[in-house]
């Protein structure tokens, strides 16, 4: 074998590939954008687990970090990118070929 080889496996994208940004992608592919907190609460993560992620997400290209304030509450939103959203379908598909067994 030559490259990285022909397996669907090969095709998985390792930005995505760990478990708690996985779990990010999936939530912000769901909706527009979402507080950070929401966030946070609804992966189960602390803040500073969520950070870490989110900035390796955001280096990617994968997701847009919107800081604003609320009065005088700051807010973090978190949107995918269109860049993330494709890649987010991409990662689901090579899954998909994984898991129903289709053919390479």
């Amino acid at each position: 074998m030559s490259g990285a080889g022909s397996h669907p496996r090969h095709a998985l994208d390792d930005v995505i590939h760990a478990p708690v940004r996985l779990s990010i992608m999936a939530a912000l592919s769901a909706t527009e954008k979402a507080e950070f907190r929401f966030l946070r609460d609804t992966i189960e993560v602390s803040d500073s687990l969520l950070s870490k992620h989110i900035i390796t997400l955001e280096e990617a290209g994968y997701v847009r970090v919107e800081k604003v304030f609320v009065g005088k509450r700051p807010r973090t939103w978190l949107a995918l990118t269109d860049e993330g959203r494709r890649a987010f379908q991409e990662y689901t598909s090579v899954l998909r070929r994984l898991t129903e067994g289709s053919p390479l």
